[in-house]
């Protein structure tokens, strides 16, 4: 890992276990995701986010349903179907409190979709670290935008 990119390894392995506690938080019953956004200057955390419904909604995205259940969507597939992705609730997290994202690393629990892979690239974050064992689409286009456009990504 070079530069600003890197986190010391007894933060990053605490910050990787608060990220997989804090996917705990999501409602959804599919599957439970979460991201963070760290300073790698301070290792501190700027914002999180997991997948979920939105800010002030019902305990699900169809308020009272999954909308991917009930409309039976395959996995990988109309990503603008159901939750708010964990990724980018996190940069939307961190928008809302005025806190910058240039130069951050996320870590996320599972594989960006390419629609968070493009927040993440355009919101100038420059490393992902990818918890192994997190979810892996169908569709691996994500991490592989993030890697064609100078975004770091790291198996944790």
């Amino acid at each position: 890992m070079l530069g600003s990119t890197n986190i010391k390894s007894k933060y990053l392995s605490t910050r990787v276990s608060q990220c997989e506690l804090l996917a705990e938080q999501s409602t959804c019953p599919r599957r439970k995701i979460a991201a963070m956004l760290i300073d790698p200057e301070t290792n501190s955390i700027v914002a999180d986010g997991y997948n979920g419904p939105p800010r002030g909604a019902g305990s699900l995205c169809g308020e009272t349903d999954c909308l991917r259940e009930t409309m039976h969507v395959k996995s990988g597939t109309s990503l603008e179907i159901g939750c708010h992705h964990a990724e980018m609730n996190c940069i939307l997290n961190a928008a809302r409190q005025g806190n910058k994202t240039s130069g951050r690393v996320m870590i996320v629990t599972a594989e960006p979709c390419l629609m968070c892979a493009k927040a993440i690239h355009h919101a100038g974050i420059s490393a992902v670290y990818l918890v192994e064992g997190g979810y892996s689409g169908a569709i691996r286009t994500g991490v592989e935008y993030l890697r064609q456009n100078g975004v770091e990504v790291v198996k944790y």
